[in-house]
């Protein structure tokens, strides 16, 4: 770190740059948090977790219990040993709500740009949206089986939906403007476990399916325009765009080849228009790659597809499946980029919530009863954080203090923070009381 801020003083380091850097310093550096604690009220398994988009102060949780809490993980409400632990416990509570889930709580994410509200989707096939201020219930909307996953788009400017990933086949958009869907999604031959808006479009849509089969879609036109296909690869990063001197050169010859054949004899009518079906139809295959039957039965995975998480770029996409798998791939061309992750047992009973850093440098998948956290282009473990009694469901990120939040069936929220020294938190729990550390002394020598 000295180096850096070295660095950064000599001029070395641009700011962006000495930003960047610091942030993967502490992320790289994640350990159980011995200066924060989160006092969970949940009395069942702890399915959802998120930091709102906003402040990145509010972290919403969703249990199996049918409960949801709120907590303010940047102000605490309670300090223990001197000062040196702040305990964070939950501003809002909502338990046996009378308009609240009657089974678990799957899914809990925040509305995108305000905490005013938030979205909650259970195993009672309902998903609800509430207002945060009043805890009360100002929007209901009627699945036709559990709901395992629901997100919104944080870009979006012209639509406000929230996409819906149930036991159903069919994925659904629920309008928050009309109170009614919007969208039904037909392309799954299985329940769908988890979806996913693009960071680069906000009419992008992606879909991951009991089917092991990853969708594409784009809500303005029907059907899916891409289906992921694991065979379908290309080795490390986005291969270089093509030349344009060479684009150019096969587009003029293909405009003289039309010109020529627009200007044949009569005679030659019924071969023209044999040339015309096979190009219309070789426009279609560009086209719509999802609705073909040979790409429609393509699998991104060998088995169900448990959690969906798109880079901050929105350039690649990570996966992971049932069949023990991380896969990562490249947005733009739909390749599977091959980066090899190491294989690790995953619970294929619940949808799973993968977590990225914002410089999409690492990320943390819940493998059972820890986390792993790979280096995303290499595929190297870098550590395994392990804390929880039982199994892992969801883990999120906080790019605001790079903190790590996870929660699991043992009902527990732990935090992951940077290595922090305890010279620090005396320090710090010195000016919180106004008062100056006191010198060492001993009471034995003279």
């Amino acid at each position: 770190m000295w180096k850096e801020i070295g660095d950064r003083e000599s001029g070395k380091l641009r700011p962006n740059s000495f930003i960047n850097r610091i942030r993967s310093n502490r992320a790289s550096s994640l350990q159980l948090s011995n200066h924060k604690e989160i006092v969970s009220s949940h009395r069942g398994s702890i399915n959802s977790l998120q930091v709102d988009l906003t402040e990145g102060r509010y972290l919403l949780s969703g249990a199996s219990d049918a409960s949801l809490a709120i907590y303010d993980i940047q102000r605490a409400t309670d300090y223990e040993a001197a000062g040196l632990i702040a305990k964070h416990n939950p501003i809002l509570v909502d338990k046996q709500h009378p308009n609240g889930h009657k089974y678990a709580v799957s899914t809990a994410i925040w509305y995108p740009i305000d905490t005013g509200l938030f979205v909650t989707g259970s195993y009672d096939h309902h998903i609800k949206v509430w207002d945060t201020n009043t805890t009360q219930v100002v929007m209901d909307f009627k699945m036709p089986g559990k709901v395992y996953r629901t997100a919104m788009s944080s870009l979006a400017t012209s639509h406000m939906l929230i996409a819906a990933a149930t036991e159903d086949v069919q994925v659904r958009l629920c309008d928050m403007a009309s109170g009614a869907f919007a969208h039904t999604l037909s392309g799954h031959r299985d329940g769908v476990m988890a979806v996913e808006w693009s960071n680069s479009s906000e009419w992008i849509l992606m879909t991951g399916g009991c089917d092991g089969a990853i969708r594409f879609w784009d809500i303005r036109r029907a059907g899916c325009f891409s289906v992921l296909d694991q065979s379908h690869s290309q080795l490390g990063r986005r291969p270089p765009l093509v030349d344009q001197s060479t684009a150019k050169a096969s587009t003029s010859k293909t405009r003289a080849l039309q010109r020529k054949v627009g200007s044949g004899s009569s005679s030659k009518h019924s071969g023209n228009s044999k040339i015309f079906k096979h190009t219309k139809g070789s426009a279609k295959q560009r086209l719509h790659p999802g609705l073909l039957t040979s790409q429609d039965r393509a699998t991104a995975h060998y088995g169900a597809v448990l959690g969906l998480k798109a880079t901050e770029d929105g350039m690649y996409l990570l996966s992971a499946g049932s069949d023990s798998r991380l896969r990562l791939w490249d947005i733009q061309s739909g390749c599977n980029t091959l980066v090899h992750y190491e294989i690790v047992r995953l619970q294929s009973s619940k949808a799973l919530q993968l977590a990225v850093t914002q410089d999409s440098g690492i990320v943390f998948l819940p493998c059972m009863t820890s986390v792993k956290a790979f280096d995303m282009w290499s595929g190297k473990s870098m550590m395994t954080l392990q804390g929880h009694y039982e199994n892992i469901n969801c883990c999120c990120y906080s790019t605001h203090d790079q903190e790590l939040y996870t929660g699991g069936n043992d009902r527990q929220i732990l935090v992951w923070s940077p290595l922090k020294l305890i010279s620090d938190d005396m320090d710090e729990c010195d000016r919180r009381i106004g008062q100056l550390p006191a010198v060492d002394e001993d009471s034995w020598s003279d």
